[in-house]
């Protein structure tokens, strides 16, 4: 089994964040389309001092090629932390998957996915691991790797407070 170590700094900026998410779903609940959540999110870590990011347009290197402005990260917490907003039904795997890539492509080690339609937005937090981060070096925005590499799987768990 892969064993990742996610850095204490990045720790504190996930539980940041889901600080963040609890303040903004007990103030507007579900029900909101994923842009209102986004900018409420963007408010609230800013209000408490975290540098944030939103709507990021990356690139990623294929083939030694840059390709640019592939996707948009939603928010990018810090420099170090990845947060994707979903406000769907429910989560399926290829959100999951999605934010594996971006991990990937970033080198960054975690992630968190939180979908604010649910009851409890417990309930809504994934926390997705990058099971190819290794650590030294790896933290980070940094120019995206190259493509080239074995995929793995996402590594996911339910972030219960």
């Amino acid at each position: 089994m892969t064993k990742v170590e996610i850095p204490r700094e990045t720790e504190d900026l996930a539980s940041a964040v889901v600080h963040a998410a609890y303040e903004v779903h007990r103030s507007l609940g579900p029900g909101l389309l994923e842009a209102a959540y986004q900018e409420c999110m963007a408010i609230e870590l800013a209000h408490a001092g975290v540098l944030v990011s939103r709507e990021q347009t990356l690139s990623l290197n294929y083939r030694g090629q840059v390709v640019p402005n592939v996707y948009r990260a939603d928010l990018i917490v810090g420099e170090r932390l990845l947060v994707e907003l979903k406000a769907i039904e429910a989560v399926h795997a290829i959100h999951r998957v999605q934010v594996t890539t971006y991990l990937r492509i970033l080198r960054l080690p975690l992630g968190l996915l939180i979908n604010f339609n649910v009851p409890l937005i417990k309930d809504g937090i994934t926390r997705v691991l990058n099971l190819d981060f290794r650590g030294e070096g790896q933290t980070g925005v940094v120019t995206p790797p190259s493509a080239s590499g074995a995929k793995r799987p996402f590594a996911s768990s339910r972030l219960c407070a």
